[in-house]
């Protein structure tokens, strides 16, 4: 059976809550009327069980049952790590 639920791709923001990071995604949409290309991007609370995301990572995320108040999206994997400044 095919997989229903959604998935995206996303930068972590914040990694301050226990097991929880915020995910930015960004999509590109053209304005209605005029045309020109705009840059969207919607902020995204998932959870995290091992705590591994770090600021700056890519990571792709996974729609889930509510797993809080505001938490619906769950991290599958961690597609790029973020470069750590020393």
């Amino acid at each position: 059976m095919k997989e229903r639920r959604k998935q995206l791709v996303g930068r972590v923001t914040s990694n301050k809550m226990d097991k929880t990071v915020v995910i930015a995604v960004e999509r590109t949409t053209r304005h209605p009327l005029y045309g020109k290309v705009l840059t969207r991007v919607k902020k995204y609370k998932a959870h995290d069980e091992q705590s591994e995301c770090q600021i700056g990572d890519q990571v792709r995320i996974i729609e889930s049952r509510p797993l809080s108040r505001e938490k619906r999206w769950r991290v599958i994997e961690i597609l790029e790590h973020a470069e750590r400044i020393a």
